[in-house]
C-alpha cells in the first residue's frame, strides 16, 4: 500500500494504491480522517510536483495519524499566539 497526500487549505487530497492496483483519489475536510470508501477511481489528485504536496505514507492509519498530529500542533499554536486585547477598566464614579 502507498498513499500520497496534498493539503489545500481546509481540504486534504489523497491518492492511493492497494496491492499495486490504483485505488483512485479522495478529498476530505482536513479535520477528518480518510477511509477506504472515500477513494474513487474516477477522481484525479493533483500532480506530485504541486506545491501543496505533503508527502508519502505507507498506510491510511499512518496518514490519518499525521493529519491528527498536524491538527493538534496547529490548535496549540493558535492558543499560544492568541492576541490579548487591552483591558479597559471603567473608572469608579
Amino acid at each position: 500500500m502507498g498513499f500520497a497526500l496534498w493539503l489545500d487549505g481546509d481540504l486534504a487530497w489523497a491518492q492511493g494504491t492497494h496491492e499495486y492496483r490504483p485505488m483512485g483519489a479522495a478529498v476530505i475536510h482536513s479535520g477528518g480522517i480518510f477511509t477506504p470508501r472515500d477513494f474513487r477511481p474516477s477522481l484525479r489528485a493533483p500532480s506530485r510536483f504541486d506545491p501543496r504536496f505533503a508527502g508519502f505514507f505507507a498506510s491510511l492509519g499512518e496518514m490519518n495519524a499525521w493529519l491528527a498530529q498536524r491538527r493538534k500542533r496547529r490548535s496549540q499554536q493558535l492558543r499560544k499566539n492568541f492576541p490579548r486585547g487591552k483591558v479597559h477598566l471603567i473608572p469608579p464614579f
